[in-house]
């Protein structure tokens, strides 16, 4: 159970979601009214926790045949069926059938690896939610730039070591970064988490927020 009341369905087996989520689902621009898509959504928590601010219907996207269906129950558990609809989907082909500018906001946690980093001696369900197996960083933001109207916003959270081609890549889809925050495990340590927002088809203009230091 979370700290606003949601009991959320997960497993270590297959996923557990940590403060990655949370960070995102504060930080994140939200509509009170209107849609609002989570892609790469896991067990469905960002959705879950959107709903305590804001009264948009809430699409869920996740390609995992398990985690969608984790996440459907944890929707069904928290009576929240009739804002939150969960997909099991490729976002890459979604976002090609789905319709473009049909979304007010975007959220997304996306793999944060390159396929050829790190270790993938490890099981389906984490090796596909940590590295690009079913999308590439520019399959992410090419589907978040197709589903977000004009004016719309898209927030992400990410490695800091991505942060230059996460903008590089935003900028190729007319999706312009507008606000960054670095999140820090200590005040004395490197930025381990960077959380971007952008609006689709916005004027350049950044705004560095100040960071987060998680612990002291």
């Amino acid at each position: 159970m979370t700290e606003t009341g949601l009991r959320i369905i997960q497993s270590r087996e297959v996923f557990s979601f940590s403060l990655d989520a949370v960070l995102l689902t504060k930080f994140a621009t939200i509509p009170k009214r209107g849609r609002v898509i989570d892609l790469c959504t896991g067990n469905g928590v960002i959705p879950m926790l959107l709903t305590t601010r804001t009264g948009a219907q809430i699409d869920a996207v996740e390609i995992q045949p398990r985690l969608a269906d984790m996440a459907r129950r944890s929707v069904e558990m928290n009576n929240l069926s009739e804002q939150i609809s969960i997909i099991e989907a490729d976002l890459k082909i979604f976002a090609k059938e789905a319709g473009n500018g049909i979304y007010d906001a975007v959220t997304v946690n996306p793999p944060y690896m390159a396929i050829q980093e790190g270790d993938q001696n490890e099981n389906e369900h984490y090796a596909i939610a940590r590295h690009e197996v079913h999308c590439t960083l520019d399959d992410v933001v090419h589907a978040c730039a197709r589903l977000v109207r004009p004016g719309g916003k898209v927030a992400m959270v990410h490695r800091p070591s991505r942060f230059i081609d996460i903008i590089e890549t935003m900028r190729k889809y007319r999706l312009e970064p507008k606000r960054v925050q670095f999140v820090h495990p200590r005040a004395q340590g490197e930025a381990n988490m960077v959380l971007i927002e952008a609006i689709r088809d916005g004027k350049p203009e950044l705004r560095l927020l100040p960071p987060i230091f998680v612990y002291e």
